[in-house]
């Protein structure tokens, strides 16, 4: 398993205080929210993506991908029905996942619980074949770039839509193609009635990327949620991919959240061995 952070945590940090900081903390990857690089993707051209690409590497870390795409963002949605939003959502899904590919990254993490929400009236079948849409539009060109688009459920509280790993699968076996996976994250799964350990057992082989963090909208060590047993389950199954830490509340400052969350995670390894 590598670690990876999510920059958004950062704010007002230059990118490379950012790589710097997050690379000496022990950190391998860093995770990419597009809306703190500009407000669309398409505003940073590709010699700044190389130019954010040079600076992580040279600081030993990867780029793992982008996540809370369609945050920020107006007139995008995978559910809405509007033959004008959807074919903006699936030309911007396009643009992000090139400039994830040209960050240097493979994955884009579809959270955005705003722009996936079910409208009043609108079925959970008819938003399912809404969303299924859109995505099998987008795959080919993610399979050129290298791209995989990694569906996350999220909790009621978030969304209407897609709130559970089953509800996540249902739609990745629709789109039924190699470049949409799975992606777990612990606060999430939380919310489900099986452990965090037994969901990761049940979609073991399934699961293209990791959140780690915890109900208090922090990171692992920061709240109640013991990590030994998510940490023992990921290994036993065989997961060897990115364990990112996303956290909600940055009240303890970022520096402190990404020490304790590294070290967390390190302990649990190895209390779980």
């Amino acid at each position: 398993m590598k670690f990876a952070i999510c920059q958004e945590l950062f704010e007002n940090w230059s990118w490379e205080r950012q790589c710097q900081f997050i690379a000496e903390t022990g950190y391998q990857g860093i995770e990419v929210a597009p809306f703190t690089l500009a407000p669309r993707i398409t505003d940073v051209s590709l010699d700044r993506r190389r130019e954010l690409r040079a600076t992580a590497e040279a600081h030993g870390l990867r780029v793992t991908g982008l996540h809370w795409l369609l945050a920020k963002t107006t007139g995008l949605h995978i559910t809405s029905g509007d033959a004008a939003v959807e074919r903006a959502t699936i030309d911007y899904l396009i643009a992000l996942g090139d400039a994830c590919a040209d960050l240097g990254g493979e994955v884009l993490v579809f959270g955005s619980p705003a722009q996936r929400n079910l409208a009043e009236g609108v079925s959970r079948e008819e938003g399912m074949r809404r969303a299924e849409k859109i995505f099998r539009e987008c795959m080919p060109r993610f399979a050129a770039r290298g791209v995989k688009l990694c569906v996350e459920p999220l909790t009621p509280k978030e969304t209407n839509f897609l709130n559970t790993c089953a509800d996540a699968q249902e739609l990745i076996e629709r789109v039924d193609h190699p470049c949409c996976v799975l992606h777990q994250d612990v606060k999430a799964m939380l919310s489900e009635a099986e452990t965090v350990p037994a969901l990761i057992a049940k979609y073991a082989g399934k699961t293209g990327y990791f959140h780690a963090n915890d109900s208090n909208m922090l990171g692992p060590g920061m709240g109640p949620t013991d990590f030994v047993p998510i940490f023992r389950a990921l290994r036993e199954t065989g997961y060897d991919g990115w364990v990112s830490v996303e956290v909600f509340d940055y009240s303890p400052g970022a520096e402190h959240i990404a020490r304790v969350s590294i070290a967390a995670m390190r302990a649990a390894i190895e209390l779980g061995k």
